[in-house]
């Protein structure tokens, strides 16, 4: 009797080989990496300057050579760690008064949350590089994040230690080339590094658990 698909084990709708090095590589050969940018408030720029931004992003798109995909990840907001430190405010304030607002702010914001979903978006851009040879299939929900690193059908020859690195600059330069039409729109955008990939494929793949922690926009040199 064949398995069921609860059986089967993760690692099998798993296309990640490793992650080193800010690269996320996939078992067929084909290198991903993944930039995490800035948003826009959109809504409160006047009708010209959203034209503008329309535009310049636009030309951002029809300047590419080659597929990115832009990714938006949604997750209620977690803040038992915001809460514990009002809780460590409430302990050191002398002030009576003071004590009892903190209080009374840390349930209000307890009560508010229980009750309100309060999401936050984070904004990803997926810049790809497959090496010649491998098919570019479409594959696995919906061409969403994680099907955007399911495994090519067709298995890539073992590189050779210059042609590695050869593929390693040329994903490097299409992420130049995608954090400066970024820049030019107004968005800045920055290469995730291991541990940060670590952590968003942990969410992606643990969508019910508890997040470690938030992945946070922070100048990289």
């Amino acid at each position: 009797m064949a398995k069921s698909q609860e059986s089967l084990p993760t690692q099998q709708f798993i296309g990640i080989e490793s992650i080193d090095a800010g690269v996320v590589k996939l078992k067929g050969g084909a290198l991903r990496k993944v930039l995490l940018v800035s948003g826009i408030n959109f809504s409160l720029k006047s009708e010209e300057e959203q034209g503008l931004i329309t535009y310049a992003f636009q030309g951002f798109l029809n300047s590419l050579n080659f597929s990115v995909q832009v990714f938006v990840h949604s997750r209620k907001l977690n803040v038992e760690e915001y809460l514990q430190k009002f809780g460590e405010r409430e302990q050191q304030e002398p002030n009576q008064l003071l004590k009892n607002l903190i209080v009374e702010y840390r349930e209000f914001i307890k009560s508010f949350v229980s009750q309100n979903a309060i999401m936050q978006k984070t904004f990803f851009v997926i810049v790809p590089y497959d090496p010649v040879g491998l098919s570019k299939t479409g594959a696995g929900i919906a061409d969403t994040v994680l099907g955007f690193f399911k495994p090519k059908t067709a298995q890539a020859p073992a590189a050779k230690p210059e042609d590695a690195a050869e593929t390693l600059e040329q994903l490097d330069q299409r992420v130049d080339r995608v954090v400066s039409g970024l820049n030019q729109v107004g968005l800045r955008a920055v290469p995730l590094d291991t541990d940060e990939l670590l952590e968003l494929f942990y969410n992606l793949y643990n969508p019910t658990t508890t997040e470690k922690k938030g992945i946070e926009f922070t100048e990289k040199k």
